[in-house]
Order: structure tokens, then C-alpha cells, then sequence
């Protein structure tokens, strides 16, 4: 396992291949870790005695594969500060996934109307592995706003209100997988957020038909968050707005639930330009008969 670290300093796990195969596949599934790896950085870099340290590997071994990436362009490495970061190739590659994966580019124009309409700060989430990361805060104007989540925040699927709502949209077998998987990270970083609890926390949202995060990570934090869905179902991210609690009264819920339901409506309506259906296969923005109707 790689043992990372979020921008709070909370402790993260990522699975890594630590197959017995041929070297050279090792090393390509180490050296893809350390990408990653560096990319939770962000706009700090990783500093080198940070990543022998989070990636599990040694010096000699973390050197040789970050060298090797940075020769491919897909890191750099700072003259002055000796940091890593993401480098060029990584961002042509990244540019060439739009095309399939550009939901930061759809939602953009929704996340600005929701924060202009509302003038609270809004969010994109995505998943991955068994985390949500959110891509993008949009700030709003009202003058107390909660600083929750920030761009490239990392939570366990469930805890914050788009996390929630990704997790929710999953089957309930994958639910149960996840909510397995980060039971020890959830216990120690979120014991307000056990699993028993994120299961009640479902349930309420498939009823009540969005995500509500009622200050559980931040006493007079609150968010709602509803997922984004590919046709055939799966979740594709979630938008979520947070506010302080005054702000998050039963009545006001609705109101800000039915403003991204229709823009929800809108980015699901642009996926599917970018990921048509194969043929034969008939798909839906909304969840499969197993989960709630309502959700």
C-alpha cells in the first residue's frame, strides 16, 4: 500500500500492484503509483524525502522512476526548490482525455450559475478508487462561507455531501465494498462518519431524493450534493453546494436541490455527446431499478 497524505495531513491509502511478474511490469506499476502519487501534491510538489516516505519505496529505487518520468515529460522536477510536479506531457494527455472525460469543462457554466444564483459556494466531485476528490470550488459571494473542501481535497466516498451522493448512486453491493475498505480510515479521521452511520445517510438520501451533509465534518458546515450520471447509470461525479447552517434550513434544501437537479439535468444531457452508448445497451441518468425510485 502507498500511505499519502491529504492537504489536511490526513493519512490515504492507494492500492498498488505488488504482483510477482516480470520486473519491467513492477516497474511500470510503480512508477505509475509515484505519478499519482505526485499529483496529490498539487501546486506544492512533492518534495522527494516526502515521496521515499508515503510511496512505501526506497531512495534509490523512488530516484531511478522519477528520473524516468521526467524524461517521458510526465513530471518535472523544480531547479530551485528540487520539487516534483506534473509536468507537460501529463497536461497533453490530460487536454486529449477531455474528449471522453472533460466533465470539469461541462459543468464549469453550472457550477458559476449555482454559486451566482445562490452566493454559496459550490463543487465538483469525482471518485476514485475509494475516495472523492473534488476538482473544482466555485466561490460564491455570500460574505461567510465554509472552507470545508478545497480543489483537490480528498474524502472517503460518503463523507461531505457530494462524496455522499457519488456512493449513493452506487449498487449496494459496491457500497458495502467501499464502506469495507475505508472502515479504518473512517474510524480514525471521521468517527462521526462510521459506516453504520453513512448507511443511514444513504437511505436518507435516496428518500429524500439528494445528498445532505448536516455538519458532520464541520459543526456549522452543511452541504446537499447530487450525483451526475453517465447513461448507463454509473455516477460520473456529483455537484454539491455548501453553506453555513442558517443558510441550510429544511426549506432552503429543496429550493437548492431543485436548482442542481436542473443543471444536473444539463451536464448529463452534454455526457452523453461525449459517451455515447455501445449498441445494444440501454442506459439511464438515473439510478437502476435496485436503488430507490426517489433517488
Amino acid at each position: 500500500m502507498i500511505h499519502i497524505m491529504d492537504r489536511k495531513g490526513r493519512s490515504m491509502e492507494q492500492k498498488v500492484s505488488r504482483t510477482t511478474g516480470l520486473n519491467g511490469s513492477q516497474s511500470v506499476d510503480r512508477a505509475l503509483s509515484l505519478l499519482s502519487l505526485v499529483s496529490y501534491f498539487g501546486d506544492q510538489g512533492g518534495a522527494l524525502s516526502n515521496i521515499v516516505e508515503q510511496s512505501g519505496l526506497n531512495k534509490p529505487t523512488t530516484r531511478r522512476l522519477l528520473l524516468a518520468l521526467i524524461r517521458s515529460g510526465l513530471l518535472e522536477q523544480d531547479r530551485l526548490t528540487r520539487r516534483y510536479y506534473l509536468g507537460q506531457e501529463a497536461y497533453v494527455l490530460g487536454t486529449l482525455a477531455t474528449r471522453r472525460y472533460g466533465l470539469l469543462q461541462i459543468a464549469r457554466d453550472s457550477l458559476s450559475f449555482l454559486s451566482s444564483k445562490t452566493q454559496d459556494t459550490s463543487f465538483l466531485s469525482i471518485q476514485r478508487d475509494n475516495h472523492a476528490v473534488c476538482l473544482h470550488r466555485e466561490e460564491g459571494t455570500y460574505p461567510i462561507r465554509t472552507h470545508a473542501l478545497q480543489a483537490g481535497y480528498r474524502h472517503p466516498l460518503g463523507v461531505g455531501a457530494g462524496s455522499l451522493a457519488i456512493l449513493a448512486a452506487m449498487e449496494d453491493d459496491e457500497i458495502e465494498a467501499v464502506l469495507a475498505a475505508n472502515e479504518a480510515e473512517l474510524l480514525a479521521e471521521f468517527p462521526d462518519l462510521a459506516p453504520p452511520q453513512i448507511r443511514d445517510d444513504i437511505a436518507s438520501a435516496r428518500e429524500m431524493g439528494f445528498a445532505l451533509n448536516p455538519g458532520r465534518i464541520l459543526p456549522n458546515s452543511w452541504g446537499i450534493g447530487l450525483a451526475i450520471r453517465y447513461q448507463d447509470g454509473r455516477a460520473a461525479g456529483a455537484l454539491s453546494i455548501a453553506a453555513i447552517d442558517s443558510r441550510m434550513q429544511p426549506a432552503r434544501q429543496l429550493e437548492l436541490a431543485a436548482l442542481m437537479r436542473g443543471e444536473v439535468k444539463k451536464i448529463e444531457a452534454r455526457l452523453a455527446h461525449l459517451q455515447p452508448l455501445k449498441d445494444g445497451q440501454c442506459g439511464s441518468p438515473f439510478q437502476s431499478q435496485k436503488a430507490t425510485a426517489a433517488w
